[in-house]
Protein backbone atom coordinates (compact mmCIF):
# COMPACT_ATOMS: atom_id res chain seq x y z
CA UNK A 1 0.00 0.00 0.00
CA UNK A 2 1.01 3.48 -0.77
CA UNK A 3 1.55 5.89 1.86
CA UNK A 4 -1.00 8.32 0.44
CA UNK A 5 -3.37 5.27 0.35
CA UNK A 6 -2.37 4.37 4.13
CA UNK A 7 -3.12 8.24 4.85
CA UNK A 8 -6.68 8.11 4.07
CA UNK A 9 -7.26 4.79 5.25
CA UNK A 10 -5.73 6.02 8.73
CA UNK A 11 -5.95 9.55 10.04
CA UNK A 12 -4.42 10.14 13.46
CA UNK A 13 -6.23 13.23 14.62
CA UNK A 14 -6.33 15.34 17.66
CA UNK A 15 -9.69 17.20 18.76
CA UNK A 16 -9.72 19.87 21.00
CA UNK A 17 -12.73 21.22 23.32
CA UNK A 18 -12.63 24.14 25.19
CA UNK A 19 -15.10 25.16 27.35
CA UNK A 20 -16.41 27.64 29.90
CA UNK A 21 -14.83 25.19 32.64
CA UNK A 22 -12.98 22.43 30.79
CA UNK A 23 -10.82 21.73 28.21
CA UNK A 24 -10.52 18.32 26.69
CA UNK A 25 -8.29 16.57 24.06
CA UNK A 26 -9.00 13.64 22.36
CA UNK A 27 -6.04 11.95 20.20
CA UNK A 28 -7.44 9.05 17.96
CA UNK A 29 -7.02 6.80 14.86
CA UNK A 30 -9.96 6.60 12.42
CA UNK A 31 -10.03 4.21 9.63
CA UNK A 32 -13.11 2.81 7.94
CA UNK A 33 -13.84 0.77 10.67
CA UNK A 34 -14.43 3.30 13.33
CA UNK A 35 -12.10 5.50 15.90
CA UNK A 36 -9.86 4.13 17.94
CA UNK A 37 -8.60 6.36 21.14
CA UNK A 38 -4.79 6.67 21.92
CA UNK A 39 -5.47 9.70 24.45
CA UNK A 40 -8.42 11.30 26.36
CA UNK A 41 -7.71 13.62 28.71
CA UNK A 42 -9.71 16.52 30.62
CA UNK A 43 -8.08 19.72 32.56
CA UNK A 44 -10.87 21.41 34.63
CA UNK A 45 -9.26 25.09 34.21
CA UNK A 46 -12.62 27.21 35.16
CA UNK A 47 -11.59 29.85 31.61
CA UNK A 48 -15.14 30.88 32.38
CA UNK A 49 -14.47 32.50 35.76
CA UNK A 50 -15.95 35.84 35.82
CA UNK A 51 -17.15 36.16 32.06
CA UNK A 52 -20.93 36.18 33.17
CA UNK A 53 -20.37 39.48 35.30
CA UNK A 54 -17.28 40.98 33.65
CA UNK A 55 -17.11 39.99 29.87
CA UNK A 56 -14.18 38.99 29.80
CA UNK A 57 -11.36 36.25 30.38
CA UNK A 58 -9.30 36.56 33.62
CA UNK A 59 -5.84 36.71 33.42
CA UNK A 60 -5.48 33.95 35.93
CA UNK A 61 -7.74 32.20 33.97
CA UNK A 62 -6.26 32.51 30.49
CA UNK A 63 -2.67 31.43 32.49
CA UNK A 64 -4.83 27.93 33.67
CA UNK A 65 -6.13 27.56 30.13
CA UNK A 66 -2.71 28.30 28.45
CA UNK A 67 -0.77 25.96 31.05
CA UNK A 68 -2.89 22.77 29.67
CA UNK A 69 -2.66 23.62 26.08
CA UNK A 70 1.09 23.24 26.25
CA UNK A 71 0.63 20.07 28.14
CA UNK A 72 -1.36 18.66 25.07
CA UNK A 73 0.60 20.12 22.49
CA UNK A 74 3.56 18.06 23.75
CA UNK A 75 1.21 15.00 23.92
CA UNK A 76 0.48 16.02 20.10
CA UNK A 77 3.70 15.91 18.90
CA UNK A 78 4.29 12.97 21.15
CA UNK A 79 1.75 11.24 18.99
CA UNK A 80 2.53 11.74 15.78
CA UNK A 81 -0.54 14.04 14.74
CA UNK A 82 -1.21 14.69 11.12
CA UNK A 83 -4.33 16.95 11.86
CA UNK A 84 -5.75 19.04 14.66
CA UNK A 85 -9.03 20.99 15.29
CA UNK A 86 -8.94 23.43 18.57
CA UNK A 87 -13.22 23.98 18.75
CA UNK A 88 -13.86 26.47 21.53
CA UNK A 89 -17.09 27.07 22.57
CA UNK A 90 -19.76 29.25 25.29
CA UNK A 91 -16.87 31.04 27.30
CA UNK A 92 -14.59 32.54 24.61
CA UNK A 93 -17.91 33.10 22.38
CA UNK A 94 -19.19 35.69 25.19
CA UNK A 95 -15.49 37.44 26.83
CA UNK A 96 -14.61 40.93 24.91
CA UNK A 97 -10.71 39.97 25.13
CA UNK A 98 -11.08 36.56 23.08
CA UNK A 99 -8.58 37.64 20.69
CA UNK A 100 -6.02 37.06 23.91
CA UNK A 101 -7.00 33.60 23.54
CA UNK A 102 -6.80 32.98 20.49
CA UNK A 103 -3.48 34.41 19.71
CA UNK A 104 -2.21 31.91 22.83
CA UNK A 105 -3.73 28.66 21.43
CA UNK A 106 -2.09 29.75 17.96
CA UNK A 107 1.03 30.43 19.27
CA UNK A 108 1.66 26.85 21.19
CA UNK A 109 0.06 24.64 18.77
CA UNK A 110 0.43 26.82 15.27
CA UNK A 111 -3.97 26.33 15.11
CA UNK A 112 -6.50 28.89 15.23
CA UNK A 113 -9.18 27.83 17.67
CA UNK A 114 -12.53 28.08 16.13
CA UNK A 115 -15.06 29.98 18.04
CA UNK A 116 -18.26 28.14 16.82
CA UNK A 117 -21.70 28.52 17.03
CA UNK A 118 -24.31 27.26 19.40
CA UNK A 119 -25.88 25.62 16.33
CA UNK A 120 -22.38 24.42 15.22
CA UNK A 121 -21.45 22.80 18.63
CA UNK A 122 -24.74 21.13 18.86
CA UNK A 123 -24.04 19.22 15.87
CA UNK A 124 -20.84 18.33 16.84
CA UNK A 125 -22.07 17.36 20.23
CA UNK A 126 -24.71 15.22 18.50
CA UNK A 127 -22.26 13.60 16.07
CA UNK A 128 -20.22 12.17 18.55
CA UNK A 129 -22.90 11.15 21.12
CA UNK A 130 -25.51 9.51 19.10
CA UNK A 131 -23.17 7.91 16.37
CA UNK A 132 -22.54 4.22 17.87
CA UNK A 133 -25.35 4.16 20.72
CA UNK A 134 -25.90 0.54 21.95
CA UNK A 135 -28.80 -1.51 20.42
CA UNK A 136 -31.21 -0.18 18.94
CA UNK A 137 -32.15 3.22 20.33
CA UNK A 138 -35.90 4.39 19.54
CA UNK A 139 -35.72 7.89 17.42
CA UNK A 140 -36.01 10.37 18.44
CA UNK A 141 -32.52 10.49 20.62
CA UNK A 142 -32.27 13.97 22.47
CA UNK A 143 -28.82 14.56 23.26
CA UNK A 144 -28.25 17.04 26.35
CA UNK A 145 -24.32 18.34 26.58
CA UNK A 146 -24.63 20.45 30.06
CA UNK A 147 -21.26 22.45 29.69
CA UNK A 148 -19.99 25.12 32.15
CA UNK A 149 -21.68 28.53 30.62
CA UNK A 150 -24.11 26.91 27.98
CA UNK A 151 -26.56 23.68 27.44
CA UNK A 152 -27.22 22.26 24.66
CA UNK A 153 -30.39 20.67 23.55
CA UNK A 154 -30.03 18.20 20.50
CA UNK A 155 -32.89 16.56 18.41
CA UNK A 156 -32.06 14.37 15.64
CA UNK A 157 -33.79 11.05 14.05
CA UNK A 158 -29.82 9.68 12.05
CA UNK A 159 -26.82 10.76 11.76
CA UNK A 160 -27.49 14.74 11.98
CA UNK A 161 -29.97 16.46 14.61
CA UNK A 162 -32.64 17.75 12.81
CA UNK A 163 -33.56 20.80 15.66
CA UNK A 164 -31.10 21.98 18.06
CA UNK A 165 -30.82 24.98 20.45
CA UNK A 166 -27.77 26.28 22.71
CA UNK A 167 -29.14 27.98 25.96
CA UNK A 168 -27.16 30.35 27.96
CA UNK A 169 -27.26 27.93 31.17
CA UNK A 170 -24.50 26.20 32.24
CA UNK A 171 -23.24 24.46 35.50
CA UNK A 172 -20.52 27.76 35.84
CA UNK A 173 -22.51 30.38 34.98
CA UNK A 174 -25.67 29.83 36.38
CA UNK A 175 -23.83 28.68 40.00
CA UNK A 176 -22.04 32.15 39.77
CA UNK A 177 -25.39 33.89 39.17
CA UNK A 178 -27.35 32.07 41.72
CA UNK A 179 -26.27 29.97 44.44
CA UNK A 180 -24.01 31.87 45.87
CA UNK A 181 -24.56 30.65 49.91
CA UNK A 182 -22.72 27.42 50.90
CA UNK A 183 -25.43 26.07 50.88
CA UNK A 184 -27.33 27.26 48.74
CA UNK A 185 -30.66 29.02 50.17
CA UNK A 186 -34.09 27.87 49.05
CA UNK A 187 -34.27 31.21 47.32
CA UNK A 188 -31.63 30.85 45.38
CA UNK A 189 -32.47 27.74 43.87
CA UNK A 190 -36.03 28.77 43.25
CA UNK A 191 -34.27 31.11 41.36
CA UNK A 192 -31.82 28.83 39.26
CA UNK A 193 -35.11 26.74 38.61
CA UNK A 194 -36.91 29.87 37.30
CA UNK A 195 -33.99 30.56 34.91
CA UNK A 196 -33.49 27.13 34.14
CA UNK A 197 -37.13 27.02 33.14
CA UNK A 198 -37.65 30.59 31.15
CA UNK A 199 -35.02 29.14 29.18
CA UNK A 200 -36.70 25.53 28.38
CA UNK A 201 -40.03 27.58 27.38
CA UNK A 202 -38.24 29.43 25.07
CA UNK A 203 -36.25 26.49 23.39
CA UNK A 204 -37.55 25.25 20.32
CA UNK A 205 -36.43 21.87 21.06
CA UNK A 206 -39.32 20.17 23.18
CA UNK A 207 -37.40 17.20 25.55
CA UNK A 208 -40.94 15.67 25.67
CA UNK A 209 -40.72 14.71 21.95
CA UNK A 210 -38.25 12.49 22.51
CA UNK A 211 -38.30 8.82 22.82
CA UNK A 212 -34.23 7.85 23.59
CA UNK A 213 -32.34 10.61 25.98
CA UNK A 214 -28.45 10.90 25.84
CA UNK A 215 -26.64 12.97 28.05
CA UNK A 216 -23.09 13.62 27.97
CA UNK A 217 -20.15 15.86 29.94
CA UNK A 218 -19.04 16.19 32.83
CA UNK A 219 -21.90 16.81 35.03
CA UNK A 220 -23.74 13.63 33.70
CA UNK A 221 -20.70 11.38 34.18
CA UNK A 222 -20.21 12.76 37.98
CA UNK A 223 -23.60 12.39 38.53
CA UNK A 224 -23.13 8.88 37.22
CA UNK A 225 -20.59 7.66 39.18
CA UNK A 226 -22.12 8.59 42.92
CA UNK A 227 -25.42 6.75 41.61
CA UNK A 228 -23.57 3.43 40.54
CA UNK A 229 -21.44 3.68 43.61
CA UNK A 230 -17.88 4.22 41.74
CA UNK A 231 -14.96 5.90 44.02
CA UNK A 232 -13.01 6.61 41.07
CA UNK A 233 -13.41 7.49 37.43
CA UNK A 234 -14.16 4.63 35.05
CA UNK A 235 -15.29 5.24 31.83
CA UNK A 236 -16.23 1.56 30.81
CA UNK A 237 -18.80 1.68 33.39
CA UNK A 238 -20.54 5.29 32.93
CA UNK A 239 -20.26 4.60 29.10
CA UNK A 240 -23.91 3.83 27.98
CA UNK A 241 -25.02 3.48 32.07
CA UNK A 242 -28.64 3.74 32.62
CA UNK A 243 -30.17 6.07 34.94
CA UNK A 244 -33.62 6.25 36.77
CA UNK A 245 -34.34 9.49 36.70
CA UNK A 246 -36.39 9.33 39.88
CA UNK A 247 -32.74 8.40 41.50
CA UNK A 248 -31.11 11.09 40.14
CA UNK A 249 -33.49 13.50 41.54
CA UNK A 250 -32.68 12.49 45.04
CA UNK A 251 -29.28 13.11 44.26
CA UNK A 252 -28.93 16.33 43.00
CA UNK A 253 -31.32 17.40 46.10
CA UNK A 254 -28.96 15.90 48.57
CA UNK A 255 -26.26 17.99 47.13
CA UNK A 256 -28.59 21.26 46.64
CA UNK A 257 -28.52 20.40 50.73
CA UNK A 258 -25.01 19.97 50.78
CA UNK A 259 -21.69 22.50 51.76
CA UNK A 260 -19.23 22.35 49.23
CA UNK A 261 -16.98 20.84 51.99
CA UNK A 262 -19.55 17.98 52.36
CA UNK A 263 -19.94 17.71 48.75
CA UNK A 264 -15.93 16.89 48.91
CA UNK A 265 -16.55 14.24 51.02
CA UNK A 266 -18.00 12.37 48.70
CA UNK A 267 -15.67 9.47 47.52
CA UNK A 268 -16.89 9.99 44.00
CA UNK A 269 -16.87 13.99 43.59
CA UNK A 270 -13.99 15.43 41.71
CA UNK A 271 -12.90 18.37 43.50
CA UNK A 272 -13.03 21.14 40.78
CA UNK A 273 -16.94 19.68 40.10
CA UNK A 274 -17.80 20.22 44.01
CA UNK A 275 -19.05 24.00 43.68
CA UNK A 276 -20.55 23.61 40.15
CA UNK A 277 -22.67 20.20 40.29
CA UNK A 278 -25.24 21.17 42.07
CA UNK A 279 -25.92 23.98 39.54
CA UNK A 280 -25.55 21.92 36.59
CA UNK A 281 -27.60 18.83 38.25
CA UNK A 282 -30.74 21.22 38.68
CA UNK A 283 -30.36 22.05 34.99
CA UNK A 284 -29.66 18.22 34.12
CA UNK A 285 -33.53 17.31 36.12
CA UNK A 286 -35.43 20.03 34.78
CA UNK A 287 -35.07 19.28 30.90
CA UNK A 288 -35.55 15.43 32.05
CA UNK A 289 -39.15 16.39 34.22
CA UNK A 290 -40.13 17.41 30.97
CA UNK A 291 -39.21 14.58 29.12
CA UNK A 292 -41.12 11.26 28.77
CA UNK A 293 -37.86 8.64 28.79
CA UNK A 294 -38.08 6.05 31.56
CA UNK A 295 -34.52 6.51 31.48
CA UNK A 296 -31.47 8.87 30.82
CA UNK A 297 -28.50 6.86 29.10
CA UNK A 298 -24.89 7.96 30.06
CA UNK A 299 -22.28 8.67 26.84
CA UNK A 300 -18.87 9.21 26.99
CA UNK A 301 -18.37 9.92 23.59
CA UNK A 302 -19.28 13.35 23.22
CA UNK A 303 -17.97 16.91 21.11
CA UNK A 304 -14.61 15.77 21.26
CA UNK A 305 -15.81 12.54 19.17
CA UNK A 306 -17.65 15.03 16.85
CA UNK A 307 -14.93 16.87 16.32
CA UNK A 308 -12.35 14.14 15.52
CA UNK A 309 -14.94 12.47 13.08
CA UNK A 310 -15.37 15.97 11.32
CA UNK A 311 -12.02 16.04 10.89
CA UNK A 312 -11.95 13.05 8.76
CA UNK A 313 -15.42 13.34 7.30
Amino acid sequence: MSPAARRVAASKVAAIDCGTNTIKLLIATITADGLSEDVREARMVRLGQGVDRTGVLADEALQRAFGAIDEYAALIRDHGVEKVRFVATSATRDAANAATFTEGVRARLGVTPEVVTGAEEAALSFGGAARDLPGNPVPPVLVIDIGGGSTELILGEGPRPTISDSMDIGAVRLHERHLRSDPPTMEEIEACVRDIDAHLDACPVDPGTARTAVAVGGTVIQLAMGLLGLTEYDPTATDHAEIDPEDLYKVVDRLLAMTVDERLALPWMHPGRADVIAAGGVILTRILRRSRVAALLVSESDILDGIAWSIRD
